[in-house]
């Protein structure tokens, strides 16, 4: 592992399950909200053994030193997204290739979805790379949306049909294809897609303004992961976010300026996804193809990272994910590890 500026990156541990997780790429990590200690991932299906699920999702547990998943679901489809269901602790939500959205339960005998939405005209009947539970205990729902640009809002008692639907459209013209979404914390209206074209938008859902609101442009291939700034300092960076694409680039931007801020340059393959930290705003992490984690401090140095890894082997690195604490990053690789570093003390 490699130190400066204060940090340094040590392996803790891995999850990986040769029955379930073997050749199948990680699309999607989520922490527990009410079980910190919990971590769901789903997975995209493995090619050499098509007679198993398609797709996948498995809950693993960072309290044990077990190496099997706590549990283990599945559906008919690749799953691209999934999440904890935020007030509802036993409930696990997937998106999926096919763009059914398929619920699990956790007290439920069986590892199939206990709930599904149509295929139809109503839903999604494109791929779901995105969803995100927003709003309060009383008034939340699961926002979803798929490659052509649809976005849906869902009651989770009801996934027969959305309760509200709406298209993304650039100047009312073509659909994005959608392949991040961010909200920015507590926010239950505004928040930012990254698209298969490159470009970024500014989007709200209500309002006489409702739909696609700015596009930044500047990424010269597909945006891979979109970061909303998550953790409040002494100074708002409330306004920031970051991108990764397969342009090699990360690009820092402010949604007061449609060209970006500032664009690291440091990677020499895919940079796969982006995660702000949860702990330090100015800190944030990306993974890339060639098995590199690095971490960026935006008061430090924007020319290197200020601590960089790569992970055995060198996989792919198509997601990371920082712990609720900001002292674990976790990554899922192209090959189906999870691993799980620890980020020693910032100075």
């Amino acid at each position: 592992s490699n130190e400066s500026g204060g940090v340094k990156l040590s392996l803790n541990r891995w999850f990986y399950d040769e029955r379930w997780s073997r050749n199948r790429c990680i699309t999607c990590m989520d922490w527990s909200p009410q079980y910190p200690e919990l971590l769901v991932a789903s997975y995209n299906n493995n090619e050499d053994s098509p007679h198993d699920p398609d797709g996948v999702a498995l809950v693993w547990n960072t309290k044990f030193k077990k190496d099997t998943p706590e549990y283990i679901f599945h559906c008919q489809s690749p799953v691209m997204s999934a999440t904890f269901a935020r007030f509802h602790p036993n409930l696990i939500i997937g998106g999926t290739y096919s763009g059914q959205i398929v619920l699990w339960d956790n007290r439920s005998q069986k590892r199939t979805p206990v709930q599904r939405s149509p295929l139809s005209a109503a839903a999604h009947t494109h791929p779901v790379y995105c969803m995100k539970v927003v709003g309060t205990q009383n008034a939340h729902n699961l926002i979803s949306v798929s490659t052509d640009g649809k976005m849906c809002s869902w009651s989770l008692d009801m996934l027969s049909q959305p309760q509200e639907a709406m298209e993304l459209q650039h100047k009312q013209s073509r659909s994005v294809a959608v392949t991040s979404l961010a909200f920015p914390a507590g926010d239950v209206n505004n928040f930012v897609v990254g698209s298969e074209e490159g470009a970024v938008y500014t989007a709200c859902r209500h309002g006489s303004k409702a739909g696609i609101l700015d596009a930044y442009e500047g990424h010269q291939g597909p945006v891979t992961g979109v970061g909303t700034h998550t953790c409040s300092g002494p100074i708002d960076f409330s306004h920031l976010f970051i991108t990764s694409s397969i342009d090699w680039t990360v690009k820092l931007w402010s949604v007061k300026e449609t060209k970006a801020l500032y664009s690291f340059e440091d990677n020499g393959e895919y940079v796969y996804d982006v995660a702000w930290s949860p702990l330090h705003p100015a800190l944030f992490t990306a993974v890339d193809g060639s098995g590199r984690i690095d971490i960026w401090n935006l008061n430090q140095d924007t020319e290197v990272p200020i601590a960089t890894t790569v992970v055995e082997g060198a996989p792919a690195l198509n997601r990371v994910s920082w712990g609720h604490t900001g002292q674990q990053i976790t990554v899922g690789d192209d090959m189906g590890k999870i691993w799980i570093y620890d980020v020693g003390e910032v100075m």
